[in-house]
């Protein structure tokens, strides 16, 4: 399975130029149906808006963009590049736009769509989708603080801890690092703490 980014959750940021309101909003879709739902959703919404732009880009399936108004190739496109750039997949992106009577040209309309869709991938954040292998391990308070740490630097999270008599953790490590984790584990603590493969999980994770 192939691993991939895509939005952690919904996120919402906005900002004035030159007295146009821009509000710019992004949310997971896993289908184009999805997207299209929330893009109609914002529409309602901000029906008094003079613009809704929008893009998306459904992993194997759709890419899309539009301007809704606003001069050819100054909004939707731009905002479409932002979520390329960002490496998203399974991404929707509305920027509503409420014009403060002051025309901003070509270019600061791409600027500011631009801005719109960065400052909402921004507050969503970003999350990897990949296959995780699942670890039980249990762990002296000895060495608890270096076994985070070396979670940490082989890209390795802590999903629980209960402490015990042990500290008894649940990792989740990208597939390739685990074996690589669990040597250097055997290795540091010459073989006094073991850890166990307890399964697989193909998921995302913020990053």
């Amino acid at each position: 399975m192939e691993e991939y980014l895509v939005p952690t959750g919904f996120g919402e940021d906005e900002f004035i130029e030159k007295k146009s309101r821009f509000i710019g909003r992004l949310w997971p879709a896993e289908t184009e149906e999805e997207a299209l739902a929330k893009i109609q959703e914002m529409k309602k919404q901000h029906y008094d808006a003079t613009h809704n732009c929008w893009a998306y880009i459904i992993r194997d399936g759709a890419v899309r963009f539009s301007d809704d108004g606003e001069p050819g190739g100054t909004a939707g496109m731009p905002m479409l590049q932002v979520l390329q750039r960002e490496g998203l997949f399974n991404v929707v992106c509305v920027v509503t736009r409420y014009f403060g009577g002051i025309l901003l040209g070509a270019g600061g309309l791409v600027r500011a769509y631009t801005k719109g869709a960065k400052i909402a991938v921004d507050a969503a954040g970003k999350s990897m989708k990949r296959v995780w292998t699942v670890l039980y391990l249990p762990c002296p308070y000895s060495w608890y603080e270096r076994v985070k740490l070396e979670t940490e630097s082989f890209g390795g999270i802590i999903r629980s801890t209960d402490f015990g008599s042990e500290v008894e953790l649940e990792l989740l490590f990208p597939e390739a690092k685990a074996p690589e984790f669990l040597e250097k584990l055997t290795d540091m603590t010459a073989g006094t703490v073991e850890a166990m493969e307890t399964g697989t999980e193909y998921r995302a994770f913020p990053i």
